[in-house]
């Protein structure tokens, strides 16, 4: 079982990040993340959440600061998988060629790619829809595959960029459940979102940002114990962090409503 004490994968030593625009969208951010840990970023909009998945799957650089990795990530590589808001599968292709992309992109062997992609499928429910195409899924089905697809290639870590936000509320808590499932098989999980009640649900840490310059203010341990289930939320723990992580984010809040008073 994951635990928060694990040793650190990686490490954003004092993270600046400034946009051509001239936009500071962080400032001297530092945050460790524990190798198989799952940590939530949780913030007003434009708090920096986004851009500092980013930087950890390196579609962008910092202004200032590293992104420094433990040694053992660097002697086994560094898979990283990213889940977006939205799914962005290629409309054109299976269910089975969307999940094998970046397996392809690697010039993974035929063989290989077959070999990995079932058991994929399988794992996020899917293995009876290879064959189908996105236009015959539902958003949660969609939603899936994307999961599925970043997945794929065993990745160390895994980013999710608000993965659920447009799903209702059945789909998003069932596939929070999913996630959790996933998780507990061994990558690291850094997870944006918007939802106090998700961000309890499925972390171990709750990382408080606040805007203009996004940086972090508060960080929450979360002791509920796993495997997580509906029963979870009705729990007096899970009531109790939910009302302690609000007011960390109302406190966010207003220290943005203050920089502009």
């Amino acid at each position: 079982m994951p635990a928060p004490d694990a040793p650190a994968l990686l490490q954003l030593q004092h993270l600046d990040k400034r946009y051509a625009s001239g936009t500071l969208a962080l400032r001297d951010l530092s945050l460790a993340i524990g190798r198989h840990e799952f940590v939530s970023l949780l913030g007003p909009s434009g708090c920096g959440k986004s851009t500092v998945l980013r930087l950890l799957a390196g579609l962008d650089v910092p202004t200032a600061g590293q992104v420094q990795w433990a040694p053992h990530a660097q002697e086994m590589g560094l898979d990283v998988g990213f889940v977006f808001q939205e799914p962005t599968l290629l409309p054109w292709a299976s269910v089975a060629d969307n999940v094998a992309l970046p397996l392809k992109l690697q010039r993974r062997r035929r063989v290989e790619i077959e070999a990995l992609v079932g058991p994929a499928l399988q794992a996020v429910g899917l293995a009876d829809f290879a064959a189908a195409f996105p236009r015959e899924l539902s958003g949660g089905m969609k939603m899936r595959v994307s999961l599925a697809r970043a997945l794929v290639a065993r990745p160390s870590l895994l980013l999710l960029d608000e993965p659920f936000a447009a799903l209702d509320e059945i789909t998003r808590f069932r596939l929070n459940q999913d996630l959790l499932a996933l998780w507990q098989r061994g990558f690291t999980g850094v997870f944006v979102t918007h939802s106090v009640y998700e961000a309890v649900f499925l972390s171990q840490r709750i990382v408080v940002m606040a805007p203009r310059p996004g940086r972090v203010v508060d960080e929450i341990a979360v002791d509920l114990p796993y495997p997580r289930n509906e029963a979870t939320r009705h729990t007096p723990r899970y009531v109790e962090l939910c009302v302690t992580v609000s007011r960390a984010l109302q406190a966010a809040s207003e220290q943005e409503a203050g920089q502009h008073a």
